[in-house]
């Protein structure tokens, strides 16, 4: 998925991502890394109510879009967990509860005075398949990939950002992950956010890299697939 996200705006982002999975006609909606404020990381050093907990009334109406769907969704936010700041994803079920969190492990030199990485890989099954989650850098690291297909996950769903001219690391980073043996699920921006230009590109790769289906640099499109044995 790449939504149109505006910058820093919690409320506008909530209702487009509300909007976006009550039309969705998947199983699973992936979203890109912090797709509700965007990576404004200015904007998120200055205003705590920016930030979110995973029993943040705030988020009411992407659980109830996703029990009118029955669909399981992945989410980027800015997440406070015990006390701790981090580059976050929520996975919602589809009678609208929390099914897990994840925490981005890899950061970037930038990203550490703001966030702090998280300590543990999630792997967690959708409809007979098991999703290891995955944060944009987390991607790079090999040994990502690696221990989550040790763990057993057949598809690897990652939220992020890459910027204009990032085209072959997105492939590159994609490659490693199919070349485990699993699917890869990526989300990414379209347009700018952080005062970075994303070029879209989301889209579904097959165990050894073939793409199954990807987005050009549309707004607020969908990339459906259907991942099979």
């Amino acid at each position: 998925m790449q939504p149109f996200t505006v910058p820093a705006d919690l409320a506008a982002n909530i209702a487009e991502h509300e909007r976006l999975l009550r039309i969705a006609e998947a199983d699973l909606c992936v979203f890109p890394e912090l797709s509700l404020t965007g990576l404004e990381f200015e904007a998120l050093a200055a205003d705590p109510g920016l930030w979110l907990t995973v029993d943040d009334a705030r988020l009411g109406p992407l659980r109830a879009a996703c029990r009118a769907s029955g669909v399981h969704a992945v989410i980027g936010l800015p997440l406070v967990e015990d006390g701790r700041r981090h580059i976050g994803t929520l996975v919602l079920g589809p009678d609208g509860e929390t099914v897990a969190t994840y925490a981005k492990r890899n950061l970037h030199d930038s990203e550490d005075e703001l966030f702090e990485p998280g300590g543990r890989q999630v792997v967690v099954e959708v409809g007979g398949r098991r999703l290891g989650l995955a944060i944009c850098l987390d991607a790079a690291n090999p040994d990502h990939s690696r221990e989550l297909a040790e763990a057993g996950a057949d598809v690897y769903v990652v939220s992020a950002l890459f910027s204009e001219g990032q085209e072959q690391r997105l492939l590159d980073q994609v490659g490693v992950a199919a070349g485990r043996g699993m699917w890869v699920v990526l989300a990414q921006y379209s347009g700018e956010t952080g005062g970075m230009a994303a070029f879209g590109g989301s889209g579904v790769w097959k165990p050894g890299g073939a793409a199954e289906v990807r987005l050009g640099g549309e707004v607020s499109e969908w990339a459906y697939a259907t991942i099979t044995s």
